[in-house]
């Protein structure tokens, strides 16, 4: 079940995605964090952010949810003194730092702090939040904007660079191709679906934000799409794939499609033990479906 990201070694492709599990600690309550292949933890910025108003939640049945937390977290100091270290404490395994800003020096700044205070193992640089103003996504939306801030986190780092997509544009794949020439050395998508609910009782938007991310299993389709769109034009990129996944097809499924390693998110806040469910149930899918190595089937549909 082993796979690589880059020269990084996962035991197992199932990474807790970026937050939808506080800074990893939190799920020790249910689970050893040992058994994961890498945990990417919440989101941080150079400041201290509240998020935004509540309600911040809007369930979607069985297709999902929205959320608009809006990067709620202690800024960088905080996590780079006090939030990595003590996941490292019971964790052994790849830190992926998730970061997020509001201007590329903000970005570059906090990519730099944690190269240089923390031994997290990877850089996720989010520039795909959808629930926040004039930051995350503005980045992620257009080529160029893309391909600037990629050169400028790589250029305060000696840390692999995951650049994190938005799937709310026209065309993926030249943001990916931008990323990956200005020196990503990875990507990571999707991240949520902009939408929105209506409260018809009271006439008026559910979330405070108006609008805010949709993520779950109705995304999954769209996640697929986009992953094997990027692993084709982007070929040798390593691609972490989340979005929609919450069973141990789904990850072969995203692997197939051109993943290397899978991240869970809102299954995970449903329930706290999905990942280690999934865990234990992939050898099992494995073995029905022949096969030996979770690594050969990356992107094996590019191959028909």
């Amino acid at each position: 079940m082993k796979v690589r990201l880059k020269d990084i070694i996962l035991k197992n492709p199932v990474i807790p995605a970026s937050g939808t599990c506080g800074f990893g600690v939190e799920m020790s309550e249910w689970m050893d964090l040992n058994i994961l292949g890498a945990i990417s933890i919440k989101g941080t910025t150079r400041e201290a952010r509240q998020g935004n108003a509540r309600p911040r939640i809007a369930e979607c049945g069985a297709t999902g949810m929205l959320n608009a937390v809006g990067l709620q977290n202690p800024g960088v100091e905080e996590v780079v003194r006090h939030e990595i270290p003590e996941l490292r404490r019971l964790y052994d395994g790849p830190i992926i730092a998730n970061v997020s800003g509001f201007s590329i020096e903000e970005y570059a700044y906090v990519c730099e702090r944690i190269d240089k205070e923390t031994d997290a193992t990877i850089l996720e640089v989010n520039i795909s939040c959808p629930n926040v103003h004039n930051g995350g996504m503005a980045f992620g939306t257009s080529p160029e904007a893309a391909a600037e801030v990629t050169g400028a986190v790589k250029a305060a780092t000696r840390k692999p660079v995951f650049m994190k997509l938005s799937p709310n544009v026209t065309d993926i794949t030249s943001i990916a191709r931008a990323c990956v020439d200005a020196g990503a050395d990875g990507l990571c998508l999707i991240n949520t679906v902009l939408g929105m609910r209506i409260d018809i009782r009271h006439r008026k938007p559910v979330l405070a934000n108006r609008y805010g991310g949709y993520s779950g299993p109705g995304v999954l389709p769209i996640a697929l799409r986009m992953v094997n769109q990027v692993s084709k034009a982007c070929p040798g990129t390593p691609i972490i794939g989340c979005g929609g996944v919450s069973s141990e097809e789904d990850v072969i499924e995203m692997m197939m499609a051109g993943a290397s390693a899978v991240e869970i998110g809102a299954a995970g806040l449903r329930n706290p033990k999905a990942c280690q469910t999934i865990i234990e149930a992939l050898p099992r899918a494995m073995k029905e479906l022949k096969i030996e190595h979770l690594e050969d089937i990356i992107g094996i549909v590019n191959n028909e």
